[in-house]
């Protein structure tokens, strides 16, 4: 790790605070230079400027002034956008590392790498397998896809610092991106699933409880924590609680991998299901859901309320 790296970050949503937080505390731990940062509503990144960063009012600068950049995003266009921001700039992209950690189609990050390529810039797509309870605790697991010298820059602030774990995809920037969104494709599922079980075990008066025990024991901690999310309430949080995923999010997400399957000519039926729950779920509670509130639609359409004893009871 070179102390004559300068490193930026962009995106301070509920993943991208967690992640730049771990890297600001790495930084001062170790005596390097402190994070750079910049967001749209820059007082989002306030418990990073008291953790020793520097705040920036606009991309640009951070750009200009760095030599590693993340970024942290919402959707494709949002990256499109600073993409166009960054070419539009005047200065120069020559020899940065551009490391783009958002799940974005492939199409999109085959398109951004060819732009900033042609400006000197190595991009890294690097999309991260994790809630942001996952991102606040340092243990992510990205993948990534990039120039191997890049790539070798770039790992020292990843392992043990963000993240646990890096799935190296080679150099084409896109592969990562194909494998975040077919990974995706489990991660709904198995919500799916969860909240199907869960609902039929209430039903059935077996009870939530038992089914949640045999979960944990018959296929881990990962699929339980996806029931838990559901039986703890979780899936509707206090309107001043912030969801461990965010709906709209988790819709943009599996919106991806069925328009990726239409085109490669597959179907996903499960995750259509999915779909069609996190939307009504959106359409019936509004924004402010997690993820995994394909549960309350599994309740409502068992006749259950949507909302269970543990969640909020409002939107």
């Amino acid at each position: 790790m070179s102390s004559t790296e300068q490193i930026g970050w962009f995106g301070l949503g509920s993943m991208g605070l967690g992640m730049a937080l771990n890297l600001q505390k790495h930084f001062s731990a170790c005596g390097l230079p402190p994070l750079l940062y910049s967001n749209r509503t820059l007082s989002r990144g306030d418990p990073l400027r008291d953790a020793g960063a520097i705040p920036e009012e606009h991309f640009e600068m951070v750009l200009k002034k760095s030599t590693i950049i993340f970024t942290m995003i919402s959707n494709d266009e949002v990256l499109d956008g600073l993409v166009t921001k960054a070419l539009a700039a005047g200065i120069s992209l020559q020899d940065k590392i551009w490391v783009d950690t958002s799940t974005v189609h492939p199409n999109t990050c085959k398109d951004v790498s060819a732009r900033l390529g042609k400006q000197g810039v190595a991009f890294i797509a690097s999309p991260v397998f994790g809630t942001s309870a996952v991102a606040a605790t340092g243990e992510l697991i990205f993948a990534m896809a990039g120039p191997a010298p890049s790539l070798k820059r770039v790992e020292p602030y990843i392992i043990d610092v963000m993240g646990r774990k890096i799935i190296n995809l080679g150099e084409e920037a896109h592969k990562s991106c194909l494998l975040k969104i077919s990974g995706n494709i489990f991660v709904i599922g198995f919500q799916e699933l969860a909240s199907e079980g869960l609902v039929l075990a209430e039903k059935t008066g077996l009870g939530v409880d038992q089914m949640e025990e045999f979960i944990g024991d018959m296929f881990g901690t990962v699929m339980q924590s996806y029931s838990k999310r559901m039986s703890s309430g979780s899936f509707a949080p206090p309107l001043n609680q912030q969801p461990g995923f965010l709906i709209s999010l988790a819709i943009k997400d599996v919106g991806h991998a069925i328009t990726l399957a239409e085109e490669h000519g597959v179907t996903l039926p499960t995750v259509d299901i999915a779909m069609s729950r996190l939307k009504a779920a959106r359409e019936f509670a509004g924004y402010h859901l997690d993820s995994s509130a394909v549960y309350g639609i599994s309740r409502q359409e068992a006749a259950l309320p949507f909302w269970s004893k543990n969640s909020r009871q409002g939107d």
